[in-house]
């Protein structure tokens, strides 16, 4: 609310011809309208989520076991409803910004599916643009290692250590900015991680109370002598990793994730398979259009959605879940092979869609097209 009325003077110096704002800021509603301008919507959510959350809201689902998505192109199952004060906070800002003119997406219809946008347009009456991925738009080495915030470690040491990793051989474990896990849920993590073998890149949110951490505190979340037995097949960095780079790395062969829907647009436009662990908000719909739609990527076996990302459950994602869910895509089955084949061709299908004649350049153009004639009928 502090922006509303800086914003609303701006505009209102100079009106421009359209407003694209994020959910979060409903009020721009009102703006809008009192311009005569439309306005899109941007909130960083797939189409195939903001269709599950519709569904669940319109037909009122509250449900404390698993139960399906009913009217659904495929048929999804998830373990419970999203918690009622999730539900609360996000249900009304959907409510509002289906009242816009249209849905910006981060994301590109091959992936959501065109089945999905027939449903959303079916069901909701509104329009939507697939323009994505955005993170294809970073196009040099400096660009994708600029990504959100500055990385604790530089570019140079994760290339520097990855390239003395063999193809496919490393698996990516980030769970976002915001994601933050218990001491216990880390521990199993590390030691699933040390069962397994494979090579690690993993991200660990860096403890803002702490500026250096003793022994005895980190042996709380990292088994003793963890670091020394592992060498150089881990490196552990707390705090900002330079995402995009270490995903387009050829020695990543899959991503420990928590389906924020920026990183799965990044794994999906580097052709990297996912192992899904999602903790809150739309990702547990994010996790299902990986795993169960487009088959690139397996789940770790996430069950409890949380209010926020602090991770609030008891219930933890044991060791022998964690590991059985990386080598189901690292072990070279018949079925890792099918995922990591599946997610190379999403991989390349996404950077064929921002390239001229691509589905995204392509919607781009009639998006544009589309605000250019709503100027033209304004009546002066």
């Amino acid at each position: 609310m502090l922006l509303r009325q800086p914003i609303q003077s701006f505009i209102e110096q100079d009106p421009p011809d359209c407003i694209v704002a994020d959910f979060l800021y409903p009020w721009v509603h009102d703006l809008a309208n009192k311009l005569r301008i439309p306005r899109l919507v941007f909130n960083g959510f797939s189409l195939f989520s903001i269709c599950a959350m519709e569904s669940v809201k319109t037909l009122s689902i509250h449900a404390t076991g698993p139960f399906a998505i009913p009217d659904f192109p495929h048929h999804i199952t998830l373990s419970s409803s999203p918690p009622k004060d999730s539900r609360e906070f996000l249900e009304p800002l959907l409510e509002m910004a289906l009242k816009s003119d249209g849905f910006i997406i981060n994301n590109f219809v091959e992936l959501d599916g065109e089945e999905y946008l027939r449903h959303y347009e079916r069901t909701t009456g509104h329009k939507a643009w697939h323009l994505g991925p955005a993170c294809l738009a970073r196009r040099t080495a400096l660009e994708k290692s600029e990504r959100g915030a500055k990385s604790v470690v530089s570019v140079q040491e994760c290339v520097s250590w990855l390239d003395k990793k063999q193809l496919n051989s490393v698996v990516y474990i980030s769970f976002g900015s915001l994601c933050y896990f218990p001491d216990n849920q880390l521990y199993e993590i590390a030691c699933a991680i040390e069962a397994s073998g494979y090579g690690f890149i993993w991200v660990v949110p860096e403890k803002k109370e702490k500026e250096e951490e003793n022994e005895e505190e980190k042996e709380k979340w990292l088994p003793k002598g963890f670091e020394e037995r592992s060498g150089e097949k881990v490196m552990i960095i707390k705090g900002w990793a330079p995402q995009m780079t270490i995903l387009n790395h050829p020695a990543v062969g899959a991503f420990l994730t928590h389906c924020g829907w920026n990183s799965t647009v990044e794994s999906v436009a580097a052709g990297v398979p996912m192992i899904t662990w999602p903790v809150h908000s739309d990702q547990f719909y994010n996790e299902k259009l990986i795993t169960r739609v487009r088959g690139i990527g397996v789940e770790v076996g996430a069950e409890e959605w949380n209010l926020s990302a602090f991770f609030e459950s008891e219930k933890l994602v044991g060791r022998a879940c964690i590991e059985k869910a990386m080598r189901r895509i690292m072990d070279g089955t018949d079925e890792s092979l099918l995922i990591r084949r599946r997610a190379k061709e999403f991989g390349e299908t996404a950077r064929q869609a921002v390239q001229e004649g691509g589905s995204s350049y392509n919607n781009l153009t009639v998006l544009i097209d589309y605000l250019k004639r709503l100027r033209n009928s304004k009546p002066e």
